[in-house]
């Protein structure tokens, strides 16, 4: 049986006389792959089953059923697509779901249709869908359109909410979750006219049934809802009172993500007017976290069940939020901002890196030259520059544009330059704009942070020669590594680009714990390198054995890498300390590793300066360097976060003391063992020696006379292996000779006398 469409006209010669003034009721009812009921759309399956049924609300009666049977994208990677709830709700399977066409096809079908059968003719009406709840088109025909890049028409954007209508015009007592609720409540029976139709999911017979019903009844639909499928602009202020209720945050977004583009995740719900703002790090760089406010509780709480759904390849994580975190984020108390976004423009792009005696002509010049020329909104009043509590430039301004067309062309500008530099843009929301002027005329945003270890010197991590500076932007940032990965493997990951890296140019980062952490920084021969290997390796993937990851490749300043590589502290001009050589003179025998680990083959011939030897009579360092950097040029740096730098200095300490005290008792030992062998030497002799044994053994271990044994030294828990962790000591090296007496080499047991 074809069940691609499915007519069923019940209207007679006089109907069609009749003068319509209503539009049509649609009843809209989709089925996904994976869940149903007050789960669909939550497991971002798609859709296999749409069901169009069309009602004249005049004549109440059903004017035709379409029935569409739809091909999901993954049809045809995966054998089996179709969940056991789908199949035993819906007469498919896995064959016909196969064998059918794609939504859009199916879309475009439905809306041909429309626009010959319903809007067109002698007399046009309109139509208006029919769900049943919210979710049919808020939760899975929107979200599914907008990550597929379908356009919808425009009837898509309203509804009638078939369990809202019910209760409110039977005043049902209990709130209707369901079509089978609906039924039961009414104690309905099955219609004989709507025998004749073979429907695809039986709810949509009961669906229709209640419609009929509702309209006999004398009800006429008025709640209509309606879909905003664009966000907003508007300005919150510190002042305002946000209903917790109504707030999410979104966490793991693309960090280039735009407001637009977290409304378009939200696509369905209607999202507040300026209700996205995007959270700033506190070097004002965005931090991969939105906070999001929706109209009322019932659209949060839809949003809520998109845990974990996926922008590209990226799943978000959403958790409630409440209201003072929007308003801490979002609201603004700068009159410079409130007057500029209140120009209503529809488009926001923020300008970084502008010469610090930039003007607003000059602005203007940049985009109304080259290629894709745009006009900024009301001229130089178009233009919003950011600056210093005293009043000098930062580098960064915001423009506004008059319509969404224009943001296209804006964008095209990006790296185009000013002078001799080059403008980074970006598309900025209304949020932005108040949180960066709030943050750029206080005060305390420029003060030099505090130095997270104030009992040791503040030196960087690693020698100042090997790490670059400056604001040159000829480093790449690496983010989203597999924590298996290797220099071996990021060399082969940038391929033609990775002959452009400098000497000791790859540093791996690592977290608190000393494990990988997923990022690494790279030193570029020039600015030019960095952008070709940023723009041309970025969302490329890099294959692990079985895994495989997209890595994310931006480009940055040595400045920037100095801050993450430093933890926060900005590097010191006095590079030099007690017991540390200056750059170009240190040597790696003066360092005392962090971890030793087997070198790999070098990446091109080089002379590599001995490993240093372990003594454990080392002084402690002043300044922590990576082993591998000392012993091996091109060996991965190992980075750790600062705070560890005090409970290191520390632990050295102690664990010099505790080598020297395992070095005496192990003497101690020694000792005993030659004893005991003295000891077996005078037992072969006669029995008159006997005593003679005794005053030996006596004077070789008078009373008291036994070494004490430091007790073993507890690592801090946040402190990594290290090569210097000596053999635990014998628990108690005095009381018996047969405890095993701990050497290098391995325990050795002795007989007990």
């Amino acid at each position: 049986m074809n069940f691609s469409r499915v007519n069923y006209v019940m209207e007679d010669a006089a109907a069609k006389m009749i003068v319509h003034s209503s539009p049509y009721l649609c009843l809209f009812y989709p089925v996904t792959a994976g869940l149903q009921g007050t789960a669909l759309g939550s497991d971002e399956e798609e859709i296999v089953l749409i069901v169009f049924v069309l009602i004249d609300s005049d004549s109440n009666k059903v004017v035709n059923v379409l029935q569409y049977v739809v091909k999901p994208r993954t049809a045809d990677i995966n054998e089996n697509i179709l969940s056991e709830q789908c199949m035993s709700e819906a007469k498919l399977t896995e064959a016909a779901v196969k064998a059918a066409e794609p939504l859009e096809t199916v879309l475009a079908k439905f809306e041909s249709y429309v626009r010959t059968f319903v809007q067109g003719g002698d007399r046009p009406r309109g139509m208006i869908f029919v769900t049943d709840g919210q979710l049919p088109l808020r939760q899975c025909l929107h979200p599914e359109a907008c990550s597929k890049n379908i356009q919808l028409p425009e009837f898509y954007e309203s509804f009638y909410d078939l369990r809202k209508e019910f209760s409110s015009f039977y005043h049902a007592a209990e709130e209707m979750h369901s079509i089978r609720a609906m039924v039961e409540y009414l104690g309905m029976l099955p219609n004989p006219d709507l025998e004749p139709i073979e429907f695809q999911a039986e709810d949509v017979r009961d669906m229709l049934n209640l419609v009929l019903r509702l309209i006999a009844d004398g009800h006429k639909f008025n709640q209509l809802e309606v879909i905003t499928v664009r966000l907003e602009p508007g300005i919150c202020s510190k002042n305002e009172e946000v209903d917790s209720n109504c707030v999410v945050r979104a966490r793991g977004l693309p960090w280039q993500s735009s407001d637009q583009d977290i409304a378009k995740f939200f696509r369905g719900l209607n999202v507040a007017k300026g209700g996205v703002a995007l959270c700033l790090s506190p070097q004002g760089r965005r931090n991969g976290e939105a906070l999001v406010r929706f109209v009322n509780q019932e659209h949060r709480d839809m949003a809520m069940k998109r845990h974990k759904h996926h922008i590209n390849n990226r799943y978000i994580e959403v958790y409630k939020a409440s209201g003072d975190d929007f308003v801490n984020v979002a609201g603004g108390s700068n009159n410079e901002a409130q007057a500029f976004l209140s120009k209503g423009g529809q488009v926001i792009i923020r300008m970084r890196g502008l010469p610090y005696d930039c003007t607003a002509r000059q602005v203007l010049e940049f985009f109304d030259s080259g290629n894709n020329p745009c006009s900024v909104l009301d001229g130089e009043e178009g233009v919003l520059f950011v600056k210093k509590p005293d009043g000098r430039a930062t580098g960064d301004a915001f423009v506004l544009f008059a319509q969404e067309d224009d943001a296209t062309a804006a964008l095209s500008k990006h790296r185009e330059l000013i002078g001799t530099r080059y403008i980074e843009l970006f598309r900025s929301t209304t949020a932005e704009v108040q949180q960066v002027l709030n943050r750029s005329m206080d005060p305390k945003t420029y003060e030099q942070q505090q130095p997270l270890i104030a009992q040791i010197p503040q030196v960087p991590l690693l020698p100042q020669h090997i790490i670059t500076s400056g604001t040159r932007k000829d480093c790449i940032r690496l983010r989203g590594l597999l924590y298996e990965a290797l220099v071996e493997h990021i060399l082969e990951f940038l391929g033609e680009h990775a002959k452009n890296i400098v000497f000791q140019g790859v540093h791996m980062v690592y977290n608190a714990q000393g494990q990988p952490s997923g990022e690494a920084f790279i030193q570029m021969d020039s600015e030019q390198s960095a952008f070709l290997a940023a723009q041309q390796r970025h969302n490329r993937y890099m294959v692990f054995g079985k895994k495989q990851r997209y890595i994310e490749v931006f480009q940055c300043s040595g400045e920037d890498m100095n801050l993450v590589l430093t933890g926060g502290i900005p590097a010191q001009k006095v590079l030099t300390s007690p017991g540390m050589s200056p750059p170009g003179a240190w040597d790696a025998t003066n360092m005392l590793p962090l971890r030793l680990t087997e070198a790999p083959a070098p990446l091109w011939p080089v002379s590599s300066p001995a490993s240093p030897p372990m003594a454990p009579q080392r002084a402690a360092p002043s300044a922590l360097m990576p082993s591998a950097a000392a012993a091996f040029p091109h060996h991965q740096m190992l980075l750790l976060n600062p705070r560890l730098a005090m409970a290191a200095a520390a632990h050295y300490q102690q664990q010099q003391q505790h080598q020297a005290a395992v070095a005496a008792a192990q003497a101690h030992a020694h000792a005993q063992v030659a004893a005991l062998q003295r000891f077996k030497s005078l037992q072969m002799m006669n029995a008159q020696n006997v005593a003679a044994m005794k005053r030996s053994w006596e004077q070789a271990f008078p009373a008291g006379a036994a070494a004490a044994v430091p007790a073993p030294i507890k690592r801090p828990s946040n402190f990594p292996q290290t090569a210097f962790s000596a053999p635990p000591p014998p628990t108690n090296a005095a009381a018996s000779v047969a405890t095993p007496v701990m050497y290098q080499q391995g325990p050795q047991f002795y007989p007990s006398l």
